[in-house]
Parts: structure tokens; C-alpha cells; sequence
């Protein structure tokens, strides 16, 4: 379990992070998204005990950061955004050396840097130098070393930056299996990482909390209109003059002609509406063949790109002084 509440990070007059509290449960896998220097790394940063909080209380395991500093190492595993690889060396070689820096008894290390091996998907690679393997069979034995020592916290900081679509899935797929029995906060902004993987998702921008929530919900609530395809065998023109007046109905856009010949337009309407039984209504009135009426959710893409541009529109900056930003 990690609890975070009202952290802050100055660095002189810079203000890195402001007043961040938020909760962790034991099993869940977290997102913590924002832009480039909103403030994600250097939240990571204070719960690893990399760097002291100026301000707030974070704890891991019911244990204080500032406190505890050394016990809650030992429970947590890192991956941090530019991963700590000594490139010169084989792979089991880094291993042995970062199960001998953990703490994990000689006579348990081959063991142990058997399992972080398979349950990373290395074995094959672990006679290799760490210079000579791909981008993603390097991300691949950063997430073993995070696994030494079998830590029930795992915090992980953009661990797909830089990837291909292909290594990005298979390094989805090793943290979906990671959070079975362990609590994972997953920072990044690649936002399709957040929507596969993550159970909720807490977005911080210049700073500040500004959205939390599973990624359904936040859609949900966060959506500025509902959305709606239709597909109709009539005139578009004739469409439009229909569905526009309606009450509710925001706009009417033109989305193309279907395979089968079918007239495709966009309805937009207010976020609290369902406008569909009103649409088959006036379609079936027509006397004209309904083809398609479906429902298109808000991304979760929509939702980060309002609340970002909303907080910078507003005063929530605290993360920004004279130009400059930190992450």
C-alpha cells in the first residue's frame, strides 16, 4: 500500500510538485499520467527515497519515507525512466551484482536471479553482453533488477519510452502479470499504456492532482458531449434537416458513404443525453432504412488533453517558475 499526502518538492523557487496526495491499494496497478514535466519523476523520485520531500507525508507500507528510508528499499522495486545498466557487463553478471547491492543471501542468488530471469522473459539473453541487446531486451533487464528480492512495490517510470508497438506490448503484457500479487504505480504519458494496463489512473499536470479515477469512470465523467454514428439510406442533406433542429443536438457531421451504400454523419449532442431513441425515431418515421446507430465513448486521450489544457488556461502552474519546468 502506498499513501501519499500533500507532498511537496521545491528545488530553490522552483516548485516541482505541490500539495500531491493520493492512495494506493495492496494488487492494484495505478497510471500516473501527465505531459513532460508535470511533475511525475520527481513524484517517484520522493516515494523511493531517492530524493526528501520538502513539504507532505509519504508512506510504503505503512512506513515514513523520511524515516524509513532503508526498510522501504528493500520493499520496493524501481525501474526508472533511463535505466541503470553497466553496459560493459553480461546480463547475469548485472544481476548478481544487483542481488549482492539488495541484500539477497549468497546462497539464494542464483536462485533468485533464476526466477527474475523467467519472469522477466531474459533467459536467453543472459550470457550477452548489455550493450549488445536490443532496446527492449535492455527494458527487459531493468524490470528484472526491480524484481529482485521480490518486492511487493513496484514503480515503474516510462518502462516502454522508446520502443517499437512490438516490444511495447510485451512489455505490457510482463507488468500485467507483475501486478497479480504485487502494487504497481506505472508513470508515463503514453496514454494506450494507461487504458490497457492500469485499474486507475491518476493524472497530474504543472504539478498539481487534477483528475482521479478508474479509466472508464474519468471518460465518463469528463466527456464535453456524447457522440453518436449513424448510418442511413437517404440523402445526407435530407438527414441533416431532420436530425439538426432536434433538441440536444449539438451538431451533425458528415462521416462518408458506407460499403453498402449508406449515407455515414456524426451527432453530437449534450454529454448527459442519449440521443439514440430520438434518432430511430425520426429515422423509422422517414420511412428510411437504418443501417447503423452506434454510441462512440470519449477517449481516454480526450479526457488528458481537456484537463491538461484546462489547468494550463487556468492558474495551476505551480510547477512552472520563469519558463522553466521540471518532470
Amino acid at each position: 500500500m502506498i499513501e501519499v499526502d500533500g507532498l511537496t518538492k521545491q528545488y530553490g523557487r522552483l516548485t516541482a510538485i505541490k500539495d500531491v496526495s493520493f492512495r494506493v491499494e495492496t494488487g492494484e496497478i495505478v497510471g500516473f499520467l501527465g505531459p513532460n514535466g508535470a511533475g511525475k519523476t520527481t513524484t517517484m523520485r520522493v516515494l523511493t527515497c531517492f530524493t526528501p520531500a520538502t513539504d507532505g507525508e509519504a508512506r510504503i507500507l505503512g512506513m515514513d519515507v523520511r524515516n524509513h528510508s532503508l526498510e522501504i528499499r528493500s520493499k520496493v522495486g524501481y525501474l526508472p525512466e533511463n535505466v541503470p545498466l553497466y553496459s560493459w557487463m553480461r546480463v547475469r553478471a548485472y544481476l548478481q551484482f544487483v542481488a549482492q547491492a539488495k541484500g539477497v543471501p549468497q546462497a539464494q542468488r542464483a536462485d533468485e536471479i533464476g526466477r527474475v530471469a523467467r519472469a522477466a522473459g531474459i533467459e536467453q539473453v543472459m550470457e550477452r553482453i548489455i550493450q549488445g541487446l536490443s532496446k527492449g531486451y535492455r527494458q527487459r533487464v531493468g524490470l528484472a533488477q526491480a524484481l529482485i528480492g521480490d518486492p511487493p512495490i513496484l514503480i515503474l517510470d516510462e518502462p516502454t519510452i522508446g520502443l517499437d508497438p512490438r516490444q511495447i506490448r510485451e512489455i505490457r503484457d510482463l507488468i500485467k502479470g507483475f501486478a497479480r500479487n504485487r502494487t504497481v504505480i506505472l508513470s508515463t504519458h503514453i496514454l494506450p499504456e494507461v487504458s490497457q494496463v492500469c485499474d486507475r489512473v491518476i493524472i497530474i499536470n504543472k504539478g498539481y492532482i487534477v483528475a482521479e479515477d478508474s479509466p472508464a469512470n474519468l471518460t465518463k465523467r469528463h466527456g464535453k458531449s456524447s457522440l453518436v454514428r449513424i448510418t442511413v439510406k437517404a440523402p445526407e442533406a435530407s438527414i441533416k434537416e431532420i436530425l439538426g433542429p432536434m433538441t440536444g443536438v449539438r451538431s451533425v457531421e458528415s462521416a462518408g458513404v458506407s460499403e453498402d451504400g449508406g449515407t455515414s454523419l456524426l451527432v453530437e449532442s449534450a454529454p448527459e443525453l442519449d440521443m439514440r431513441p430520438a434518432i430511430s425515431k425520426a429515422v423509422v418515421e422517414k420511412g428510411w432504412d437504418l443501417l447503423e446507430l452506434i454510441p462512440i465513448a470519449a477517449s481516454l486521450e480526450d479526457v488528458f488533453i481537456d484537463l491538461v489544457t484546462e489547468e494550463t488556461d487556468g492558474q495551476g502552474s505551480g510547477a512552472q517558475v520563469a519558463g522553466r519546468e521540471v518532470a
